[in-house]
């Protein structure tokens, strides 16, 4: 079918199917849950799935869903489509009908925006099976903001041993672009993301008394000081490197060093190669400054998500094909950003594109990760139209 033709199909079904997407975002906003207990929001998957008579597998790492919708010819080509499903911990400040109903827990992210879009998605493919080739996976993805990350748990449950994709496709909302925009960027867009646990160990006492202690909280904060220096001084230029420690807790007092502090920060990197090193790097030097203060250091480096890595030849027909749809002014270039993304672990093994698509409107949104974030709804209309016809585009073309 011709790709104008897909377009004018796919713009009236995004119109006539618009009012139940923004009733599915409105619900999952309103019902938002943290990381791996996101157990409402995967029922009421589940229930629209099966209100369309779309197939599915459930309990996919806890929480996990995948529909599937198979055209014509279902073996000839798997495209897979990811939505995060889950929320954070956050208390929701913004004022509108349906604000959060749990305290302390907010979609402040838009993996509710994301949902709701997949859900429009399954509506219209749904209705235009009969007219591609191929299937399509409808991934709802849990615990995308928490270690280990959802993917990861979802790739080693098996969810693709049985219908392995030809190529993934992800989206997220981006404050920074308007609605109706979106953005695309080849290669590694965003940086793996570990964390590190420290524990400085010494012989506490008399804050009056140094000679007679072993000075835990000197020892923590040159360690800090120190691991900064790894990356002004020991890492590639070349290579993005970020080292934030956002915890310290010394439990003393005024005149009291305790036995022991605990230092927990991130390490963000956009090289395989240099995010190897500089863990080693953060190890030794915590190890070694410790023991010059005369104290004993555990360390623990936890490997958390890798690099996001957009494929060269997928991203650039993503970008063609939402030029198609939206128009040459709508489609953007990307930043790279040093946040993580759990579709990193995606990116490792399949050929996929993760872009993200303006949000900003007519409400004055806060950024992502805040108590204000909220979005405007027409941003659905852009969401749901460009997956779809992504999907029935890279269903369609020669990889």
């Amino acid at each position: 079918m011709p790709a104008n033709v897909v377009i004018l199909q796919i713009k009236k079904k995004v119109e006539d199917n618009h009012s139940d997407v923004v009733k599915d975002y409105q619900y999952l906003h309103a019902h938002p849950e943290l990381s791996y207990k996101e157990y409402i929001t995967s029922a009421y998957i589940q229930t629209q799935l099966s209100a369309l008579g779309i197939k599915f597998i459930s309990g996919i790492a806890g929480t996990g869903v995948m529909g599937i919708i198979e055209g014509k010819n279902p073996c000839k080509k798997i495209v897979g489509l990811r939505a995060d499903m889950d929320a954070l911990a956050i208390c929701e400040t913004n004022d509108i009908p349906y604000k959060s109903q749990y305290k302390d827990v907010m979609h402040a992210c838009g993996h509710d925006v994301h949902t709701a879009s997949l859900l429009g998605v399954a509506r219209i493919l749904n209705e235009l099976k009969h007219e591609f080739e191929g299937t399509v996976l409808l991934i709802f993805q849990p615990g995308e903001e928490k270690h280990p990350g959802g993917a990861r748990l979802m790739l080693e449950s098996g969810i693709f041993n049985e219908l392995k994709p030809d190529l993934l496709i992800a989206q997220h909302v981006y404050v920074d672009y308007r609605v109706g925009e979106v953005g695309f960027e080849s290669g590694v867009i965003m940086a793996a993301a570990d964390e590190v646990h420290i524990k400085i160990k010494g012989k506490g006492g008399h804050g009056a008394l140094p000679h007679l202690v072993n000075d835990t909280v000197l020892a923590a904060s040159q360690c800090i000081v120190s691991m900064q220096q790894i990356v002004s001084r020991r890492s590639n230029p070349f290579n993005p490197v970020v080292l934030s420690f956002g915890k310290l807790l010394a439990l003393g007092d005024t005149n009291i060093i305790p036995d022991e502090v605990t230092i927990a920060g991130t390490l963000r990197t956009m090289n395989e190669g240099e995010r190897v090193k500089i863990k080693e790097l953060i190890k030794s030097v915590a190890i070694h400054t410790a023991e010059a203060h005369g104290c004993s250091c555990e360390i623990e480096v936890y490997d958390g998500y890798p690099c996001v890595k957009n494929d060269e030849q997928i991203t650039s027909m993503a970008k063609s094909f939402a030029t198609e749809y939206l128009g040459a002014v709508s489609v953007k270039g990307l930043e790279r950003r040093m946040t993580g993304e759990d579709f990193g672990f995606f990116s490792q093994l399949y050929p996929t594109t993760f872009y993200r698509f303006g949000v900003r409107g007519r409400n004055q949104s806060g950024g992502l990760h805040t108590s204000d974030f909220l979005i405007d709804d027409e941003a659905l209309k852009t969401s749901v139209g460009v997956m779809s016809y992504l999907a029935c585009r890279f269903l369609d073309v020669a990889l």
